[in-house]
């Protein structure tokens, strides 16, 4: 079985008025486009009641559960992004699960790994999964993170390269091409071609 994870779609990662934003300015066409895709490959794994795993980071207030042994963490703290239970933390609008379905499922975790001490293998376990389609934000740091730890623990992992953004096209295409060893990678349109 095919499931979906979606990575830290959420407000202040893509909203314009977003703490994050990964380096993409608030009117930039690369923004809609991103998320046309990813509103696309959300809508084709519905139509085929596939699982959908939305993947969310975020911290307590106090940023006591953030480590900062990294730069990008205490970035996070520095400019207040993805507090629990705030707005930034939230789901962009047209990326939200949907309320009520049992076949979509939030994870939340506090690294750069989506799998690292989260609910995500648990989830994607009791839902049979056996390939995986990834997408989301930013491209060089969660997605891909996510992909080889997806990859290491057997899954066959498939990109949704235009549903995934980071903070400078170098970085994006340098992360999709580095992944092209281990994953498929493709646009939304093509990912349940044969």
């Amino acid at each position: 079985m095919d499931a979906v994870i979606a990575l830290h779609y959420q407000n202040d990662v893509l909203h314009p008025d977003g703490k994050i934003r990964v380096g993409i300015a608030a009117d930039s066409p690369l923004r809609a486009g991103v998320i046309a895709a990813a509103e696309q490959l959300l809508k084709h794994a519905r139509e085929r009641a596939l699982p959908i795993v939305h993947v969310r980071v975020a911290f307590r207030p106090d940023y006591a559960d953030l480590l900062t042994n990294a730069p990008i963490f205490r970035n996070v703290a520095a400019i207040g992004a993805v507090v629990e239970g705030s707005w930034g933390a939230g789901f962009y609008d047209s990326l939200a699960p949907l309320d009520g379905d049992a076949r979509e499922f939030v994870v939340t975790h506090k690294r750069i790994n989506g799998f690292y001490e989260s609910s995500l293998e648990t989830v994607l376990r009791a839902v049979g999964a056996r390939r995986l389609v990834v997408a989301g934000v930013a491209t060089h740091s969660v997605v891909e993170s996510t992909v080889r730890h997806a990859v290491d623990m057997g899954y066959e992992v498939t990109v949704a390269a235009d549903a995934c953004a980071a903070g400078t096209p170098a970085a994006h295409a340098a992360a999709l091409e580095s992944m092209r060893l281990i994953a498929r990678v493709c646009d939304v349109d093509s990912v349940w071609q044969a």
